[in-house]
């Protein structure tokens, strides 16, 4: 290894380009510190390299650097490196390892193509694309984990990955290219998410069951929008929270079952969707503003316990709510909470502080409000002209 004679592009020795002639059959290279690149073919067809040291000055690996490096077993790529070629590490067939930068902004085309002996890859998550035949024919390749930074995979990149049986492809991914798993005949089935805008016909094996995640779920676990069909919908376990504007509009929705993974419930979640009931699991605890605003069809609702805060509007215009349970936890109802409901009574527990102006306007059949907080502050038209307000207070006297 002391012997090894590096050649340069110029004097300055900051861009390897490969080996002299009689330094090609060397095993173990350690590249000097200092070098800033290592070029094209540098290293291509050293049939007897075994291991290879990168120093943190490098930034680039050139194309084909390492191509048919058939001895290569295991390498190291350091954080200071940002692109690595087309083929680098093509044709490595006894490369088991690989520990790619986090620098590294793509996998370029054919990169590890034939690493036929490569068994798992972690991609790192500053990576956000997969070239074309990336991965191709590793055929030893069970695992690959691929992070929320990718936006695209391109085609051929898995394909002929003979050992792979699994693989979870992230909200973030929004295309993939043709045959991209193509030839992945352990590769059962596989789920792809919601995100995706564009996808070939020929992407999987015809033997690869594809089922079409319908949500969009990001990396804190937040539903952010639902792009299925169905009237029955049930939101994933590990969901975290439904955002903003996730069902808004989906008129064909009935029944939403939310998991106790859920702690709180979006602005406009369900605004004018076709709701018809929903159950609202003791995680949840908070509602946001016009949350089921203009569900016309929502007949009854439970507010458990748990939801401390309603924003304005919650229920605003749901015509035909006429049963509403609310928690004995709420500390406020805000202006046109429950505006133009179909209550004909409703009993305030004594946690509400503060009922807003115009909170149940337009509730016309609403013949009785029965307050039972002490202290609980109401706005002078909070309630519709005809409908009387009992104060029932707890341990204490009943009056109007």
């Amino acid at each position: 290894m002391a012997n090894v004679k590096f050649k340069y592009s110029d004097s300055s020795k900051t861009v390897v380009t490969g080996l002299s002639l009689f330094s090609r059959n060397a095993t173990k290279i350690v590249i000097p510190d200092g070098v800033k690149s290592i070029g094209d073919w540098a290293f291509s067809s050293c049939k007897k390299l075994t291991s290879i040291t990168i120093p943190d000055s490098v930034t680039s690996i050139g194309d084909y650097a390492f191509y048919g490096c058939s001895k290569l077993t295991c390498i190291t790529i350091p954080n200071s490196v940002k692109s690595i070629g087309g083929w680098a590490f093509s044709s490595c067939k006894k490369l088991t390892s690989i520990t790619i930068s986090n620098s590294l902004k793509s996998i370029e085309k054919g990169a590890l193509f034939g690493c036929s002996k490569l068994t798992c890859i972690t991609i790192p998550n500053s990576v956000k694309s997969i070239g074309e035949d990336a991965f191709s024919c590793c055929s030893k390749l069970t695992s690959v984990t691929i992070p929320d930074s990718v936006t695209s995979i391109g085609s051929y990149a898995f394909s002929h990955c003979d050992s792979l049986t699994s693989i979870t492809i992230p909200d973030s991914v929004t295309s993939i290219g043709d045959h991209a798993f193509y030839g992945c005949k352990r590769l059962t089935s596989v789920s792809i998410p919601a995100s995706l805008t564009q996808i070939s016909t020929s992407a999987f094996d015809s033997r690869t069951k594809v089922i079409k995640i319908p949500f969009y779920i990001d990396s804190n676990g937040v539903l952010t929008k639902y792009k299925g069909g169905e009237d029955i919908v049930i939101i994933p376990d590990g969901v975290t929270a439904i955002g903003e504007g996730a069902f808004k509009g989906y008129k064909k929705l009935q029944t939403v079952h939310i998991p106790d993974s859920v702690t709180s419930i979006g602005k406009e979640a369900f605004a004018r969707s076709g709701l018809t009931s929903i159950t609202i699991p003791n995680s949840v605890t908070s509602i946001g503003s016009w949350a089921f605003g203009g569900c016309e069809k929502l007949t009854a609702i439970t507010i458990p316990d748990s939801v401390t805060s309603l924003g304005c509007g919650t229920f605003f215009c749901c015509f035909r709510l006429a049963s509403i349970t609310l928690s004995r936890s709420l500390a406020s109802i805000e202006e046109h909470a429950f505006c133009g409901c179909d209550i004909k009574t409703i009993t305030i527990p004594p946690s509400v502080m503060r009922i807003d102006e115009k909170a149940f306007e337009g509730c016309n059949k609403l013949a009785t409000a029965v307050i039972s907080g002490r202290e609980t502050k109401i706005a002078p038209d909070a309630f519709p002209p005809s409908c009387q307000v009992i104060r029932n207070i707890v341990g204490g006297k009943t009056g109007v």
